[in-house]
């Protein structure tokens, strides 16, 4: 059978439309490029994505703008960047945002292997914190504590991953404490500093200024290392409990669709404007440590929070949605 010129050329138009031309890559952006951040403005996650967005705009020669969908537990951002379905489109976020979604809902709106890890910006410094007027001076302190006082003790719980991490811990131990669900970090805080909870364990830089006015104590950091900003509080592992270690991740994720040459690209351009001294600098005020990795790098380190959360899902009888 023959085919005319004409089919020929619509069907090499259409090829080339399939696959990227060489060099895709080094021409994006084209046009305006989005952050969509999951949390409010104010926030660290959306202190970090404007920093590094005014400077990504500069090297692009491209706006870059952010986009605040809080609510719905991370999954309105989630949704919101998904449905765009555009690779000017990226998710800036804390992996926290959705590592525990599988374990938490019977049914997702998305499917978590519909995005993938561009590169990590930071890591957020998570801190455990009892009040000023409870007489211990340790985590081993509240462990002892809560064993001679079972059952007679609260804490603080967020859905999400760091509360799965440490209900699990709790439950591995044996340890007999009544957790009070929060819905909001600053009210579970407040409660905190005021003796009406006797723990809570969340991003330092909602504890910080409550540690700062001295109406609590902070016993532990729950990252791999020690917060700068408070060098005398131990880490979780150095104190014998790294069965809580949890490294709070915040990076730029892309749609599935997006190829790994851009990705590349992308992460080393955010690599680049993170060698800026002020945004490390500003960035550790909001409670973060400036770690900028690219997709191999980031991709394992959000594997390794995803087993850590899974390994405390299983341990409380919690399956993952299908």
């Amino acid at each position: 059978m023959r085919v005319s010129k004409f089919a020929l050329t619509i069907l090499a138009a259409m090829f080339a439309l399939l696959v990227p031309a060489p060099g895709q890559a080094q021409s994006w952006p084209q046009r305006l490029v989005k952050f969509v951040v999951p949390l409010g403005p104010g926030s660290g996650v959306d202190i970090g994505a404007r920093l590094f967005a005014d400077r990504l705009a500069a090297r692009w020669g491209q706006p870059v703008v952010v986009e605040n969908r809080p609510g719905g537990d991370g999954m309105v951002a989630i949704n919101a960047f998904l449905g765009a379905a555009d690779d000017h489109t990226l998710l800036f976020a804390p992996t926290s945002s959705f590592t525990a979604h599988p374990f938490l809902y019977d049914q997702l709106s998305y499917d978590p292997r519909d995005f993938v890890p561009i590169a990590r910006v930071s890591n957020t410094l998570i801190a455990m914190a009892v009040p000023a007027s409870l007489n211990v001076a340790s985590l081993p302190d509240l462990v002892a504590l809560i064993r001679a006082q079972p059952g007679k003790l609260n804490w603080a719980g967020i859905t999400g991953a760091v509360d799965l991490v440490i209900t699990g811990f709790f439950r591995s131990a044996n340890l007999d404490i009544v957790k009070v669900p929060y819905r909001d970090g600053v009210q579970a805080v407040n409660d905190l500093s005021e003796g009406r909870v006797q723990m809570y364990t969340a991003a330092l830089a909602i504890s910080r200024p409550h540690f700062q006015a001295g109406k609590v104590k902070l016993i532990a950091i729950l990252n791999h290392e020690r917060a700068p900003t408070v060098p005398e509080v131990p880490t979780v592992t150095e104190v014998g409990y790294p069965a809580m270690k949890f490294d709070g991740l915040v990076g730029v994720f892309a749609v599935k669709s997006m190829s790994p040459e851009l990705r590349g690209k992308i992460a080393a351009d955010i690599k680049a404007v993170g060698a800026d001294q002020v945004i490390a600098e500003r960035l550790l005020v909001t409670g973060q440590l400036l770690r900028p990795a690219g997709p191999d790098e980031f991709a394992a380190a959000v594997d390794e929070q995803r087993a850590l959360v899974a390994a405390a899902a299983k341990g409380l009888g919690l399956k993952a949605a299908q």
